[in-house]
């Protein structure tokens, strides 16, 4: 698999050379070796890139559009996203070294996205109000105009479809920003839209550090909408240059530490296992929603951790472009040595190591981290309460399901919680008690649940809006009220 030879913005449906001749390196995650380089961007850059975007918009050629011709482009472009899958799932793996043996969030997944707003952008429709019988009250859903989509690198094409096309969709313009550590996906994806008969201007990528392209971005006073996943630290950023510009919408998707919940009364002890070991070796635990705390009942506590220490035996660390490999390295060296850090705070904090906590595949060169899990965690430790973003499991007992809604409700996020029980009153109790939303099991359903039609919206520092599903493609409309007197 080759990598891009070429790597610049795109503008107006062409690519351009960067101003500024300052470049950012990526590094292969596997080798530890240089893989490419992209221009650092700058505010030049922006500022032209999002001009592109306002014409567009302006323009009408794709908010005024007709519906059936913005649905027939939206599925044109998940076809050749289909038909590019293999390709887009390399770039990811190149870069990133996301597994292309994963299949969440990969590009097959992001094509059924595109599909799923192509078929709901008719189906948001507006209100009309009761009045008296001289007047007439409406309320329409209007696109908000340019969207600035800052997108993280852990799923480059999926993250970035799940900004892009509810954008679209809603009759946006958009400019996105990839992670520097990511960017061929996003290149790509744009070509692709081209193809598929999107306008010129309608789908730009800028590339670049997000110290200084992305902050141009929230800064700029023609970026209507930020629309935004990353880090809680930037995703405040996010929201201090809205409020230093033009107070533009802000959408973040931002950290998590989300618990895992254990009853004794679970179904089955081998299920649980399975899935919590999924959730920490996916992507090696670079998953914002993973369920890196388990509090689990004191009771099965052992037996379970055994369960899951088996299953961590069974990864096949190795190269992301090889279909054999199950377990990828992590992102950078930075990224790897921000989880050995945390690794060794645990222990000098007092937590007891199970396994793991060492370097894999030294000889490759590259950032592998062995799945680890931590036992005697206390709530308020550091690898209880900080997003690690590496495969690295957190243990606290609990005693009742009301201990246990304490300690998930411990920390500033609310992505996600995860919860395994038979008994009603209790999963009621949790619906009721732990503030993000929670996905109870009681049984072994293997199934695909509500699909794309299902929306989050977080708790905490998270993140601020909603995402996935038509509520999530109406935070890129805004409310429009229409009043007629005709007396």
């Amino acid at each position: 698999m080759s990598i891009m030879q070429s790597l610049s913005h795109i503008s107006d449906g062409k690519f351009f050379v960067s101003t500024s001749e300052a470049v950012f390196e990526t590094v292969c995650p596997y080798t530890g070796k240089e893989l490419l380089t992209i221009p650092k961007g700058n505010i030049e850059d922006t500022n032209r890139i999002v001009s592109s975007a306002r014409a567009a918009y302006d323009g009408g050629c794709w908010s005024d559009a007709p519906p059936s011709f913005r649905k027939g482009v939206l599925y044109r472009f998940a076809d050749l996203i289909s038909a590019e899958a293999e390709k887009l799932d390399a770039y990811d793996a190149q870069e990133v070294g996301k597994p292309v043996s994963l299949q969440f969030c990969n590009a097959a997944g992001a094509a059924n996205l595109v599909r799923f707003y192509a078929e709901a952008l008719d189906k948001v429709t507006g209100d009309v109000f009761s009045s008296d019988n001289m007047s007439f009250a409406t309320q329409v859903r209007v696109p908000r105009g340019v969207i600035g989509a800052i997108v993280p690198w852990n799923f480059p094409t999926y993250v970035a479809i799940l900004k892009v096309a509810p954008a679209l969709a809603a009759g946006n313009c958009v400019v996105l920003k990839p992670s520097e550590l990511s960017s061929q996906s996003a290149i790509r994806l744009a070509q692709l839209a081209l193809e598929a008969g999107l306008p010129p201007g309608v789908l730009n990528v800028v590339l670049g550090a997000g110290e200084t392209v992305g902050k141009a971005l929230g800064l700029h006073m023609d970026v209507d909408m930020l629309s935004f996943t990353g880090s809680t630290m930037v995703g405040k950023l996010m929201l201090s240059y809205a409020g230093q510009s033009n107070m533009k919408n802000v959408l973040t998707e931002c950290g998590g530490k989300s618990p895992q919940i254990v009853f004794a009364n679970c179904h089955d002890l081998d299920v649980v296992a399975d899935t919590i070991a999924a959730s920490i070796l996916c992507n090696q635990g670079q998953v914002c929603s993973a369920g890196t705390r388990l509090l689990v009942e004191r009771k099965v506590e052992e037996e379970l951790l055994e369960k899951i220490v088996l299953r961590f035996k069974d990864i096949k660390p190795g190269n992301p472009l090889d279909s054999t490999t199950t377990y990828g390295p992590l992102v950078s060296g930075k990224q790897f040595s921000k989880v050995m850090e945390y690794i060794e705070v645990a222990a000098s904090e007092g937590a007891e190591l199970v396994t793991g906590g060492h370097r894999l595949l030294p000889e490759a060169g590259g950032y592998f981290v062995a799945p680890s899990i931590f036992k005697n965690v206390q709530y308020d430790a550091r690898v209880a309460q900080e997003e690690i973003f590496g495969p690295v499991l957190s243990t606290i007992g609990f005693d009742d399901v009301d201990e246990a809604i304490r300690l998930a409700n411990s920390t500033r996020y609310g992505i996600a919680a995860y919860a395994w029980t038979t008994d009603m009153s209790t999963s009621m109790k949790l619906a009721r008690g732990v503030n993000s939303g929670i996905i109870v099991s009681s049984s072994s359903y293997e199934g695909e649940g509500a699909g794309h039609t299902a929306s989050n919206e977080p708790y905490g520092q998270s993140g601020i809006g909603i995402e996935g599903g038509i509520a999530g493609m109406e935070s890129y409309v805004r409310r429009k009220l229409v009043y007629f007197n005709h007396g």
